[in-house]
């Protein structure tokens, strides 16, 4: 029986920044058709929408954080530009083989960069960005490496941070085991996929994680299919 009251710490496969190769390319194509029928897509621009609100002019830079194969940058661009923001791109992620099939995908693109960095390094918060992204991440993390990220965000970033991530129970947890189980041809997706679910949080954990770092402002709510954003102002 699974315990969902508690989060998970089980390693996923993804964990592994030697990964490569085919598995890796079919891993990111599944994950991008998953996040784009089932809807999480809309969390991360919808939460865009929410910090930039009141903005008049002038270049925003964004900078998403394990960015895998840059799905999410394609989308927050596209999104920009039907919405008339000038958004600067910047996907950083810890697993130099995702970077690279990134760095291949949007060649030529001049508004979207790419970086091999890890976000709990003293490094990562020395270069200022706007706001911070992050799409189906924070899961990969313990809490306590957690508390320590949101406050490197909170360094970097000079407007506010977004994040869009699992909702952790057992609607969740089945409906993408079985979903990917029979449509999968992923093996790291279908370990993954439900892994994940259990790796992630409810709203309580969420609100605990942030509170005391030193936010101004923090809003978490839930989106379809089993998503929380959650949207902080710095």
């Amino acid at each position: 029986m699974i315990d969902f009251t508690k989060r998970s710490y089980e390693p996923e496969l993804m964990d592994d920044l030697s990964c490569d190769g085919e598995v890796l390319k079919q891993t990111l194509a599944e994950l991008k058709t998953i996040n784009r029928l089932l809807g999480g897509n809309n969390v991360t621009t919808d939460g865009l929408k929410k910090l930039l609100k009141n903005h008049s002019s002038g270049t925003i830079r964004i900078a998403d954080v394990g960015c895998g194969g840059g799905d999410m940058l394609q989308v927050m661009q596209t999104w920009g530009n039907h919405t008339g923001l000038d958004l600067e791109f910047l996907g950083i992620d810890a697993n130099h083989h995702t970077i690279q099939l990134a760095k291949e995908k949007f060649y030529g693109n001049p508004r979207i960069s790419f970086e091999v960095e890890n976000v709990l390094s003293e490094s990562f918060h020395r270069t200022p960005i706007d706001i911070v992204t992050c799409t189906l991440f924070t899961h990969h993390f313990t809490d306590k490496e957690l508390k320590q990220m949101f406050s490197s965000f909170i360094k970097k970033a000079k407007v506010g941070v977004v994040v869009n991530d699992l909702h952790r129970n057992p609607v969740a947890y089945y409906s993408i085991k079985y979903l990917t189980k029979y449509f999968s041809k992923s093996p790291m997706v279908i370990h993954d996929a439900p892994l994940s679910v259990q790796r992630s949080f409810t709203r309580r954990e969420l609100y605990g994680l942030l509170d005391g770092l030193g936010f101004k402002k923090i809003e978490i709510s839930w989106h379809w299919a089993f998503r929380w954003q959650v949207v902080c102002w710095v």
